[in-house]
């Protein structure tokens, strides 16, 4: 089945070259663009993507709020945000609104698509480059764990516990798969079980824990 791809951002040339790169791919297709957060809204509630490329400044609403509302569907689709170097004070914004992964604005067509086919899967994406970036901004806004994240840390077991670490070092499930010698869909399996022991919406949140608790170092 072709992956659904809603792309929303306000430049008309990055649109088009986003649409570029989907539509070289075999396994998607771009159903919707939009050009604001409000026409980002009513595309992914009439087109029914399965993944959103949302950049975060447009005019009217922006892509956070737009990202706000979008998750709110009945079936919302996944999203991942588009950012540059210059946006690091919306990431804290950005993961609280549910955004399932980052990416730079620059990085490769075969990242891209990586990454669109990682959050159709169920997973995330954290770009490599801006991984350190986001959870610093996110670490020094709560630095000390809860009782409730320490307790969480403490339930996982060994390889639950690498899982998150290299979680917190921004690799895909792939990735992962080849750093423990498993399959990708064990680690898929894996990741959604370990998510859901220390109560995160997505990978963005778990990368945070990990990186708070020291794990990726």
């Amino acid at each position: 089945m072709l992956i659904k791809v809603l792309i929303a951002d306000d430049n008309q040339i990055v649109r088009r070259g986003l649409g570029d790169v989907i539509e070289s791919a075999s396994d998607m297709h771009v159903v919707a663009e939009a050009w604001d957060g409000q026409s980002a809204v009513d595309a992914a509630r009439q087109a029914s993507p399965d993944v959103v490329l949302m950049d975060i400044r447009m005019p009217g609403m922006d892509g956070l709020t737009a990202t706000r509302h979008i998750r709110q569907l009945a079936l919302p689709p996944r999203i991942l945000i588009l950012t540059t170097f210059s946006e690091d004070e919306y990431v804290h914004e950005a993961v609280q609104s549910g955004a399932n992964g980052f990416l730079l604005k620059d990085s490769s067509p075969e990242d891209i698509l990586r990454a669109v086919r990682d959050l159709a899967a169920g997973g995330g994406a954290l770009d490599s480059t801006v991984t350190e970036r986001v959870l610093d901004t996110l670490a020094s806004q709560a630095a000390q764990l809860t009782s409730a994240e320490a307790a969480a840390l403490e339930s996982l077991t060994e390889r639950e516990t690498e899982v998150l670490r290299l979680v917190g070092r921004g690799l895909s499930n792939a990735a992962i798969g080849a750093e423990l010698h498993l399959t990708e869909g064990t680690v898929k399996g894996m990741v959604s079980r370990l998510l859901a022991k220390i109560g995160a919406d997505n990978r963005v949140q778990a990368a945070r824990l990990a990186y708070r608790a020291g794990l990726e170092r």
